[in-house]
């Protein structure tokens, strides 16, 4: 299992790998097969070229993310309070990262509803 640090500096990585365009390096995060379900409730996005898909599309519309607060776990998960500025949309949520006993990434569930945006 994945310890705490290595949880949470994955999760803060993320961050910084997504607000640098790199779509390719966010899915390396993840193990083969991963599951993102963002927000939860929608349908999944599973596997490789999928959730590579999904981060360069997010890119590509203009997103931004900020990590303002990073907690790990006596588990395999970490959480993260994000928030996520997007041209005219601004979205506070919390996302949860489920990790592999080699430290990747096997779920990501992000929580966010119709109350978490502003329009901007």
């Amino acid at each position: 299992m994945a310890d705490t640090e290595h949880m949470k500096a994955t999760m803060r990585r993320y961050a910084e790998l997504f607000n640098a365009g790199d779509h390719v390096a966010v899915a390396d995060l993840y193990a083969d097969g991963a599951v993102i379900e963002d927000p939860v409730g929608k349908p999944p996005v599973e596997g490789r070229a999928a959730i590579e898909k999904f981060y360069a599309d997010s890119i590509a519309a203009g997103a931004k993310l900020t990590a303002h607060e990073v907690r790990g776990s006596y588990g395999d998960r970490s959480a993260m309070r994000f928030s996520a500025d997007l041209p005219g949309l601004h979205i506070d949520g919390i996302e949860v990262m489920t990790f592999d006993e080699d430290g990747k990434v096997v779920r990501m569930e992000a929580f966010w509803g119709p109350g978490d945006f502003l329009t901007t």
